[in-house]
């Protein structure tokens, strides 16, 4: 089963908690001097306050999070949601997407010369990451009604966005 870990999905709930903080700063246009403490970020996450320093630490040195010091310091997004991709916040985390030995840059597989279904699962690994450099925190923030997906005979599709509880 493919799955990311909760220190991944808890990072990419701060991000978002971030990217909406910025957006709300200023009628709804991004100010990247808009600074969020920890703290701030634990209570609008109802994450764990240690577990927000650590991630925004991972956060900061991945450079998708800016930090500033002194009291009038915070956190802040580095870059426009909009430019944020998922696979780039995959990649902090989880590390480059890789679903067999194969598919990953330094390979050590013995079989792969010989493996009949190495290409097929490179291929789904390549699948996999597009669509996920497509999606972007600002769409995480902000999901549309659907998302359009292109499989991989070229047909485009759409994914609908299946609102949570309480949502319209």
């Amino acid at each position: 089963m493919l799955r990311i870990s909760k220190l991944t999905d808890y990072g990419t709930m701060i991000l978002v908690h971030l990217a909406v903080q910025a957006r709300g700063a200023k009628d709804g246009v991004v100010d990247p001097e808009h600074l969020c403490s920890a703290s701030d970020v634990a209570s609008g996450t109802r994450l764990a306050l240690p577990t927000v320093q650590k991630l925004l630490k991972v956060l900061a040195r991945s450079e998708l999070v800016r930090s500033v010091r002194g009291a009038e310091g915070g956190y802040a997004l580095a870059r426009n949601p909009a430019t944020i991709t998922a696979a780039e916040i995959l990649d902090v985390f989880e590390g480059p997407l890789s679903i067999t030995e194969c598919s990953t840059a330094d390979s050590r597989c013995e079989l792969e010369d010989g493996c009949p279904t190495g290409g097929a699962w490179q291929k789904i690994n390549r699948g996999i990451r597009g669509a996920l450099d497509e999606i972007t925190l600002a769409d995480l923030a902000h999901p549309p009604r659907e998302f359009p997906l292109v499989d991989l005979s070229g047909r485009s599709s759409r994914l609908r966005h299946r609102p949570t509880p309480g949502q319209g």
